[in-house]
Order: C-alpha cells, then structure tokens, then sequence
C-alpha cells in the first residue's frame, strides 16, 4: 500500500493538515505528515544544517519504520525538501510531488523577497484570492519562519540544485498554482524541466498555497 509523506512549507504543518485528512479519506493510504524539527516550537538537531541534512532525516525515518512504496508530496520549502529527497535515492521512495516548490534559480524568473512586505502584500502574492487567507494568530516574522531560514539561508535557494536535479531518477509531478507570485509559472516550469521524468500542471484560479486555497483541485490533479 501506498504510503504519501507530507511536507509542509514555511507556514508551518498547519498549512498542511486539511490536505492531508482529504488524501487519507480519498485514498484510504497512510498519510504521514510530520512537523520540521525546529518549526512548531519543536528542538531542532545541530546536525540538522541544512535542507539536504533535513532530507536525510526523513530518508533514515523511513528506513527506521520500514516503509515502502512512498511518494513525498511538499508545498514550497516542503517541495524543495522534497526535491533533495528524490536526489537522495531511497529505494524506499517511488514517486514525489513538487507543489509551488523554492529552491532553485531560475533566470529572468527570481523567487519574490519578501522580506519587507506587508501581510496584506505577502497574502496578495500568495493567494489567487487573498480574501481567502486565514488571519495570523499573531503579528510579525512567525518562529517558523525564522526555523525556515535557518535551513534555507537569506536567499531560500540553492545555486548548485537546478543542476544536480538532472540525477533524480523516480517519477516526479510538479504541480503548480496559476496565480502564484512568489515563484512563478515560468518558476514551476524552469523546475520541472530540470527533472528528467517530470511532469508540469498548471492549476487555476490558485496561487502559492493550493492545498490550503484549493485543496479538493490539488487532489483531483495528484490522483
């Protein structure tokens, strides 16, 4: 039996639940969505440095409850995650989704800074319609933002990722909100590309977060 692994972005594993109750009743296959070690309050290893030093963290947590047949499913830094974990080979993991994934630099089509926006302009960016967004519990730079960071750097990406994408050998699906402005469509497809056995969707009237905007079309999209 299929089992799906989730990986959330930024915006912590709440970003994540609803999707995953939607594919766990659709498909009635064990979903697992585990929160990043340092996001949710959670201690965060010091060997953990990095996003490819987090990918082997999952890969030995699959090892260790011997599981099989898993596709890794992640939004944003989750698709990132993701990407890294494909690289990593696990004989474990047979397919992974890339949904608005980050990481890589794309010419001509650089991942927004957001860094000095404000919530209404981060939502505007992030959302096909930001009436939608739900409202933060509390103002300012969220801890699992900082946590984000830690992984990724300033620039959350990886200069030397596009290149080694060419060795990922499973089944990839890139899956990617239309109205997205903080990576793009152009992004998505510059992302796609680099994968050898990649497939690229476009889904409509969403932006950055589509299990959270359009949880019901990324499903039907995903099976």
């Amino acid at each position: 039996m299929t089992t799906y692994l989730l990986l959330h972005g930024g915006g912590g594993v709440a970003t994540m639940k609803t999707f995953a109750d939607l594919l766990a009743d659709r498909t009635g296959a064990q979903v697992l969505l585990p929160t990043h070690p340092g996001f949710g309050g959670t201690p965060r290893p010091a060997e953990l440095t990095g996003v490819r030093e987090l990918a082997r963290h999952y890969v030995t947590m699959l090892d260790e409850q011997d599981l099989t047949d898993v596709t890794v499913i992640g939004n944003s830094f989750g698709g990132w995650l993701t990407a890294e974990i494909a690289l990593a080979a696990s004989p474990r993991v047979t397919a992974a989704v890339i949904v608005n994934g980050i990481g890589v630099e794309v010419e001509g089509h650089p991942m927004t800074d957001i860094s000095g926006f404000t919530l209404a302009e981060i939502q505007a960016h992030s959302w096909h319609d930001p009436s939608k967004a739900p409202t933060p519990a509390a103002p300012g730079p969220s801890p699992d933002v900082l946590a984000l960071i830690g992984y990724t750097g300033p620039s959350m990406t990886d200069p030397g990722l596009a290149a080694r994408l060419g060795d990922v050998r499973i089944p990839v699906r890139v899956l990617w909100g239309e109205s997205d402005r903080i990576v793009t469509p152009e992004y998505g497809k510059a992302y796609a590309a680099a994968i050898p056995a990649a497939t690229f969707t476009l889904l409509p009237r969403t932006g950055h977060l589509p299990q959270l905007e359009t949880p019901r079309q990324l499903l039907d999209a995903l099976l």
